[in-house]
């Protein structure tokens, strides 16, 4: 199975002040879950004199997002929650712009949703020009190809028929879906013993592919919560970001920053 063709690649080219930026990924943000919530807002109030040029959030910001409606409708119970989560981005945006790129639990984000949060969206996969490099930027689910049953999944739930059909039913409902969903997905994740290294990767010809065919040497991804560097040949490799959880044991929670030094992982205080 080949990887999908992106609708379209969109291409960033770096204000030439910029000096430094961070990606972060799947944070899975969520009302059940305040300790995450709470370094990734202590993360965002940082002084601006500490802040990146710009913050990427490659996918799954969100644990689920149903629609951008959620930060409105009095029929969610979770409606401070989603709000809090608006706000704290629209206030960081103001001195630090924010792109954001849809991941697989996230996607429904819509250009309301951007608005109220503050956000630049980007197409999956988007090409970033900086500091006279070329990087590709991407969620990382739509190349892991073994994972048949999930491809045939996105490639339903992406089309715009499926999701305005989705989006015009009743913000409960639509909150069940999502509740069912996620407790399929955690099933299979504990069939194969909640076991990350065992579920299905980045598939490596697709990213040597990818890189190849937009000029990139380096790819940085989220998804598969197994941060690392893969070297693919030639020059080229792709770097995963790390998932947050700061209830585990132990904690996770970094973002991955690009300056004139390279590539290095911040971990961030989690008291």
């Amino acid at each position: 199975m080949s990887a999908p063709s992106p609708d379209r690649l969109d291409q960033l080219r770096a204000p030439v002040h910029w000096q430094a930026v961070d990606f972060i990924s799947d944070l899975h943000l969520q009302p059940g879950e305040p300790q995450t919530f709470e370094v990734w807002r202590a993360m965002l109030q940082r002084p601006v004199s500490e802040r990146p040029d710009a913050l990427f959030i490659l996918g799954d910001l969100f644990e689920v997002w149903v629609g951008d409606d959620v930060l409105a409708s009095t029929a969610s119970t979770d409606q401070a929650f989603w709000r809090a989560c608006a706000e704290a981005l629209r206030v960081f945006s103001v001195h630090t712009p924010v792109y954001f790129m849809a991941g697989n639990r996230d996607f429904l984000l819509g250009a309301q949703g951007l608005n109220a949060c503050g956000m630049h969206g980007l197409s999956d996969p988007t090409t970033f020009d900086f500091l006279g490099q070329h990087w590709l930027l991407s969620h990382g689910d739509a190349l892991c190809l073994a994972d048949t049953d999930y491809m045939h999944f996105r490639a339903q739930v992406r089309q715009p028929a499926w999701q305005r059909d989705f989006l015009a039913r009743p913000l409960s409902e639509r909150t069940a879906i999502a509740r069912d969903l996620r407790a399929q997905s955690e099933a299979r994740k504990h069939s194969s013993a909640n076991d990350p290294s065992l579920w299905a990767d980045v598939d490596a010809a697709a990213a040597r592919a990818a890189l190849q065919a937009t000029g990139a040497h380096t790819l940085i991804h989220g998804h598969t919560h197994r941060p690392a560097v893969h070297a693919l040949g030639d020059g080229l490799q792709r770097v995963v970001l790390s998932d947050w959880d700061a209830a585990a044991h132990p904690p996770r929670a970094e973002v991955l920053r690009l300056d004139a030094q390279g590539l290095r992982r911040v971990p961030l205080p989690l008291s």
